[in-house]
């Protein structure tokens, strides 16, 4: 007869021991500075300069919230590679009330192009807002820390594991000056999140045995746009989505906020991943090469299984939440939930969560900010980089598993050297990836697409 019990959980690795073990990797190559200071702090009374490199709609929406942070604060300078993006969340920012006093971007601190990330870096700021395409990210974090700044980075930090190690270089060397990092997975600065996670992990719903998460959706909020008369690098720059060099597949892009959340109660990542995935609805060629479902298993050290869906397909049923089921009960995490073995059933949210574009006091999205910011005014430590690599890490290895066909571990994922993205920074570069004649994009296929 088969053993299904599970081991007792001081056999999972703690968060701690992936975190060296990753960093120790990672930094194998690290930024070799002899003598570092930790950064001064800015006081209450000090006005702190923003740069905004990334213009799009949660770029937008993520230098609302760092302007309505408590204390003096200024949008100094903005980046992005298209000049009606950058000028689109200028006009955007401008009119939302009482945001106008705090917007500094005087026609020559607005940077335009792919290099533009270094101007506005060096423009004398205090604190850099990453919100580009994902695949720069990496880039742009290395170089906002050689350069001494506080970050802010949405989410996900990379595309690759290559990007990933490379993030947690340079993390090192954030680490080392003090400065602070905040990563977008807002979850963390959900008052809710936060106490049901840590009832979970107090064994309110027993020892978990498996969690399920979920990102499926319709249609993604972004559309492709046409090719007519751009570069090929600079289509899939504007049509970043559709491209897994630049997102990450949606897996990556999206579902990473529900695989944080399960990690976060297990208390470290998985060490291995399987399953499968593909194109079934969105087929076409304007829709570069990422996948239209996933579906993973992924298992955890002590045997705990996290079984993973993320979906586009309209028509179908829609989901993004996350359960975890334990020996004595189980838990609607994302609604708030915990329904344990002969207890009453608790419930903490009562309202829907808040949207990512809002700056109330009670949304996490403008929480994250505010931890971020009252960290950079006390001097306190503040860096959420190593998490937010990791749970990168936890969507690239499944998606590594669904693109390959094959069972993937943590630590061939963390190790592999395939690498999607390019630093290129003229238009006319040569793209990542290269159309056939007739258009279509190069797509993973399982069983002959290798896993890392």
């Amino acid at each position: 007869m088969a053993n299904n019990s599970l081991p007792k959980q001081p056999t999972v690795p703690t968060r701690r021991e992936f975190l060296a073990r990753s960093s120790t990797l990672a930094v194998s190559a690290a930024l070799g500075t002899s003598a570092l200071v930790r950064s001064a702090h800015a006081g209450n009374d000090e006005t702190i300069k923003i740069a905004l490199v990334g213009c799009g709609a949660r770029g937008t929406g993520a230098a609302a919230q760092a302007l309505s942070t408590q204390g003096p604060v200024e949008l100094w300078a903005m980046a992005d590679a298209f000049a009606d993006r950058l000028r689109g969340s200028l006009d955007a920012l401008a009119a939302t009330p009482n945001m106008s006093p705090r917007i500094k971007v005087s026609g020559e601190r607005q940077f335009v192009g792919l290099d533009a990330y270094r101007q506005a870096i060096d423009s004398g700021v205090d604190v850099v807002l990453i919100a580009g395409p994902p695949g720069f990210r990496p880039a742009h974090f290395e170089y906002a820390v050689k350069a001494g700044k506080h970050v802010f980075m949405e989410k996900p930090v990379a595309t690759d594991a290559p990007g990933v190690r490379r993030l947690l270089t340079a993390n090192e060397e954030a680490k080392r000056r003090g400065l602070k990092v905040g990563v977008g997975l807002q979850r963390h600065h959900d008052p809710v999140y936060v106490d049901l996670v840590k009832r979970l992990q107090d064994k309110a719903v027993g020892d978990i045995t498996f969690y399920r998460c979920y990102w499926n959706t319709a249609a993604p909020a972004k559309q492709p746009v046409k090719h007519d008369g751009l570069t090929e690098l600079e289509y899939q720059i504007r049509n970043w989505y559709f491209f897994n060099w630049l997102s990450g597949d949606h897996i990556v892009e999206q579902h990473i906020h529900n695989l944080d959340v399960c990690n976060w109660v297990q208390g470290a990542p998985p060490v291995a991943a399987q399953g499968q995935g593909g194109r079934q609805v969105r087929t076409g060629k304007e829709y570069g090469n990422i996948y239209d479902h996933h579906f993973i298993e992924y298992t955890y050290a002590n045997g705990a299984k996290m079984f993973s869906q993320c979906r586009q397909i309209p028509g179908c049923l829609n989901s993004v939440a996350e359960f975890a089921h334990g020996t004595r009960g189980w838990s609607d995490v994302s609604g708030g939930r915990i329904l344990a073995t002969g207890e009453a059933e608790l419930r903490l949210r009562t309202k829907g969560r808040a949207r990512a574009g809002s700056t109330g006091s009670g949304n996490p999205y403008q929480q994250e900010h505010d931890a971020l910011f009252e960290a950079i005014r006390s001097g306190s430590d503040f860096n959420e980089a190593e998490n937010g690599a990791h749970s990168t890490l936890t969507a690239i290895l499944g998606r590594m598993a669904t693109y390959s066909g094959k069972e993937v571990k943590w630590d061939q994922a963390l190790a592999s050297h395939l690498m999607l993205t390019t630093d290129a920074e003229d238009f006319n570069a040569s793209a990542p990836l290269a159309a056939n004649a007739d258009g279509f994009y190069p797509v993973a296929v399982p069983g002959i697409s290798i896993a890392v």
